[in-house]
Order: structure tokens, then sequence, then C-alpha cells
């Protein structure tokens, strides 16, 4: 078997959450590859919505184990938040979720550190979630960081104590002000609460699974032009979120991926700081926001809005070796007479390109647009994608034609129903 891949192709918030519990019944396992609880992924099924931010997107479905990868760093604080939260289930989720033993940990500290870093930046902050997600993966790199299997060794808390005041140090060099009496103590009371879950060596145990006849679908956190490498830094999250950082984030060999399916927004969205070639300032990207609901699921934060950009999408597409594309909430466009695209980036010279200009020191540079004839009617109660309006269609195949990727699902609302596939996926 092979490991298919999931992942966002814009800057995140593309609505994988909704995508991997559409496809998890296809599989007998997901699992997390990188990022933390800054990422939240949306679910919505029965009326009832649901917000995931560190457990894999399958955990609603029977049959299915979901496994959090060593590349994730995890807030066990929060993870126990989002388990005691699922109580309402008749489920037991300690039986459908398996932890690795190489995750880090994102301990009290690293989210005082993010504070501490995000306010010394004054205006040229990153517009970090300030989840402790930099520094922990800060200390992975530098190898001082503690990992979920970590939690077992006697001398968990010396070594616990002993990376916290270097934490200390730091930020009374900043001078930040903290208090560590009430996080440490709902910290160690989630140290416990962790230790009833299965711990396992993740990369023995998808691969285990793979040659064993089981099927397994890796989630994505973030977008893929949010990647530490590939993004618009610094304006990016500290980890990998291309399909590259799956292969790391499982313990899994390149030769054991199969497909890669990449998501993207049928507009665009992006949050915090950072370019956004296509952004729009006016009414347009105000309805683009007000009809798309466009609002942090972790932060609440407001959504910066604008039209497609294909040259984003096709680099984006290239660098993951997306094999097909689904588009999301093509329903938010449902009330334009015209859509735009940007299909080229013009410089301040003059000269035209359709490579992403993000790594050009203060270099100057607008979109150029194509306009395209909108469908301006509602997408409700379509059957399936014949069914569609054929403006829509005309705008998935142009898509189709730029990036050279097919489009094989489009979703025209939040629920698990109001979603068109147009070619059956089977797992191989």
């Amino acid at each position: 078997m092979k490991v298919d891949i999931l992942l966002g192709l814009q800057w995140g918030d593309e609505g994988k959450g909704k995508i991997v519990d559409y496809l998890a019944p296809k599989y007998d396992t997901v699992a997390r590859f990188q990022g933390g609880p800054n990422a939240g992924h949306t679910l919505e099924f029965d009326g009832i919505k649901h917000v995931l931010h560190q457990i894999p997107s399958g955990i609603f479905r029977e049959n299915i184990l979901n496994i959090v990868g060593n590349g994730v760093v995890l807030d066990i604080v929060i993870f126990k938040d989002e388990i005691e939260k699922m109580a309402s289930f008749d489920f037991d989720v300690k039986e459908r979720l398996v932890l690795s033993k190489k995750t880090q940990l994102i301990l009290p500290t690293h989210r005082l550190l993010d504070a501490a870093y995000e306010q010394s930046k004054g205006d040229k902050k990153i517009g970090s979630t300030l989840k402790g997600i930099g520094p922990t993966y800060q200390d992975k790199i530098a190898r001082l960081g503690l990992r979920v299997g970590d939690i077992l060794a006697p001398n968990f808390r010396e070594r616990y104590d002993a990376l916290v005041a270097q934490h200390c140090r730091i930020l009374d060099s900043y001078n930040f002000e903290y208090d560590l009496t009430e996080v440490n103590a709902k910290f160690f009371e989630a140290v416990e609460f962790i230790k009833g879950f299965c711990f396992v060596d993740g990369a023995y145990f998808i691969n285990g699974r793979l040659n064993e006849g089981h099927s397994v679908l890796a989630e994505g956190a973030q977008g893929s032009l949010l990647d530490i490498d590939f993004g618009s830094y610094p304006y990016v999250t500290s980890s990998n979120t291309t399909s590259a950082g799956a292969c790391s984030g499982m313990g899994v060999a390149p030769n054991k991926i199969g497909r890669v399916y990449g998501i993207f927004k049928a507009y665009c969205t992006r949050v915090g700081s950072g370019p956004f070639p296509t952004e729009l300032f006016d009414e347009t990207g105000k309805e683009l926001q007000n009809v798309g609901n466009e609002f942090g699921a972790t932060t609440g934060r407001e959504r910066r809005c604008g039209w497609l950009d294909l040259p984003a999408l096709k680099y984006a597409a290239m660098i993951n070796g997306v094999t097909e594309m689904f588009m999301m909430k093509a329903d938010v466009l449902d009330g334009f007479e015209e859509i735009k695209v940007c299909t080229a980036y013009k410089l301040a010279d003059g000269t035209l390109t359709d490579e992403m200009p993000f790594d050009i020191d203060n270099e100057e540079f607008e979109p150029v647009y194509e306009t395209l004839k909108g469908w301006n009617q509602t997408l409700v109660g379509r059957d399936n994608y014949e069914a569609l309006p054929q403006e829509l269609k005309d705008y998935v195949k142009y898509i189709e034609d730029f990036t050279g990727v097919k489009i094989n699902i489009v979703s025209v609302g939040p629920d698990r129903t109001e979603t068109f596939i147009r070619e059956e996926i089977v797992v191989k």
C-alpha cells in the first residue's frame, strides 16, 4: 500500500478537515504529520460544527485508526481539552487514536516565549497564533526539546524543570512578565491524562500497517505557501507543510507516497502578516469575507481575502507533486456576475512573470488579472457535479488548463453532503 497525502495549496484554511472527513471511509488510517494547535480543522455533519486542532480529522469515522505523527508539536493541555469535549460521542477516543513517541511537546513556557518574541518585533510582527509552535520547533532543532515518549521517563520532571529554567532566563532577558504556577499545574494534569493513550514508534507503526495492507491518508496542516522553506518567508509557519514534510513527519520513504491531493479555495485568503498579491481592500473583499465566514477557527481573526492566484496555485502544485486538486467554497462566489483570476505578476520594471516573486527583496509587483463570467446563482440544492452551472464548470476548466492538474472535487458548502466528486477515488 501507499500513503496518500492531503494538504493545502494556499495560505491554509482551505478546508482540509472537511475533505479528510469526507475521504476517511476510503482509508483505515489517518495521520497528522506536522503543525500543532495553530491549525483549526472544521468539520460539519448532522447540523453540528466540530473544530479539531491537533486530533486527526478521521476521528469521527468508525473503524479508522488515527495517529499523531512525529512531525507534530503537541500541546497536551489543549489536547486534553479537545478529548474532553468529545465525551458526548458514543465512542472511546483512546481506541481510535495513538501518539508517536517522537512527537515534540509544547510546554507552557514555549507559549510565553512565542508572545515575548512576537512582542519584541513591534510593527514587524509575523502574525503568530501565539500557541508556542515556533519556539517548540526551535528547541527540536536545537536538540533541547521534550517528546511524548519522555513523559514515561523517571526523570521527566527533572528534565522539564531544566528546560523551563532555560526558557525563563530568555523571558527575563525580554523583561517579559509571567507566572508559571497555574500553567504548570495544568500541564502536569495533562501529563497524567495523556498516559492513558497508546504511545507508538510512528515509523514502525505506519510502515507496519502499510506492509499489512492497510491504507493511510496523511493529513497536513496550514498551507503550502506557509512552508518554512518554500513559503513567503519569513511570514511562514515553522514546519514543512508540503508533501516532503509528510515523509519526515511520519517516517515513510518517498517511494511509499501515492496520490497527493491538493486543496484550494475558489478564491484566496490569508491570516496574519506577509505578502498577498491578490488581496482586496474594497467591498468585494469584504463580501468574500462575510459570505465565506472568513474568520480563523483557532484565533477568530479576520482572514484577508482576494481573488484566486493561479501562478501561486501552480507553484504549490509543482512543489508538492499534486496528482489531483479539490476546489473548496465555490458557493462563496455565487453572487458574482464576474470573477477575476490572477494569471501573472507585473514587476516594477514592467516585466511580466508567472513565477512567484515573494523571495525578491523589496521587489514591487502587482497582479495581472483575467476576468471570467460568474454563474451568479445559488449552488444550493444541486445533486451532483453535472448539475452545476456551466460557468462554474468553465471556471474549473480554466484553472485546470493553467495548472495542468485535474480538479476532481468541487465543494459547494460546509456539510459532508455538499461535496461533488467527478471521478470516484479508488484507494490502491
